[in-house]
């Protein structure tokens, strides 16, 4: 009589035990853990910063870049009359600050002899495994205002005091990216041919690893208007 209680009683446990790792299995499966983030296309990043004709054009062409659902807001800081950096991030308290946390990358400009100048873009948090190669910008290249402006003769920063994306620009690059997503419906389907793959803003259910390497800058991207320097 006794074993048989001690049986009952262990098989009562058990089945208790398994339950319960069941449930807690299914649950790990399924959660989508803090530091989710959508893929971005670093090449087209870098191609729009070419061909941008000033700070509101770059965050139009980024946030229509990006398959996710936040805004991508930009900081634009001319350091010195060499050097520019351009900051992306999610502002996700509407300070109009780059608060902790926030940071997704930058782009750091430097005229290096007159008439040359190269870039470089860095990815930081869940994007920190990208890293592009320095690229080179000189006169006569195909550039959009916000970089030939600096080749210019009487050349004077126009961002001392930072350029920040406000919480009204925000709104507006949010209605028109649903705007331009309706009417691209085949951009967030297709295969990239970059290696990176596209899901119509769906985000993956965990963080990757590291970010594929650019190829430097493809010759793809929104359309905008650019200028020709003569050299």
């Amino acid at each position: 009589m006794a074993k048989s209680k001690l049986l009952a009683a262990f098989l009562s446990v058990s089945l208790v035990g398994a339950v319960a790792c069941s449930d807690s299995e299914g649950t790990d499966r399924w959660a989508t853990t803090e530091n989710t983030n959508v893929n971005i296309d670093w090449d087209k990043v870098n191609e729009a910063y070419k061909t941008a004709e000033g700070p509101e054009d770059l965050e139009k062409k980024i946030n229509e870049i990006y398959e996710g659902d936040e805004i991508i807001s930009i900081s634009v800081k001319d350091e010195d009359a060499k050097v520019q950096v351009v900051t992306g991030f999610f502002d996700k308290n509407t300070s109009g600050a780059i608060d902790e946390g926030e940071k997704i990358f930058t782009i750091k400009r430097n005229l290096v002899a007159e008439g040359q100048g190269q870039y470089q873009t860095q990815g930081y948090g869940a994007y920190g495994g990208y890293h592009s190669p320095m690229m080179s910008i000189v006169t006569g290249m195909v550039l959009g205002s916000m970089l030939s402006s600096a080749f210019m003769p009487r050349y004077m920063p126009a961002y001392t005091n930072a350029y920040t994306t406000s919480s009204a620009r925000a709104s507006n690059l949010s209605s028109t990216r649903s705007s331009y997503r309706a009417a691209n419906p085949s951009r967030f389907s297709k295969p990239s041919q970059t290696g990176r793959s596209y899901g119509g803003g769906s985000r993956p259910t965990s963080r990757p690893s590291s970010a594929p390497r650019s190829r430097g800058g493809g010759s793809f991207g929104g359309v905008s208007a650019m200028r020709r320097l003569d050299a």
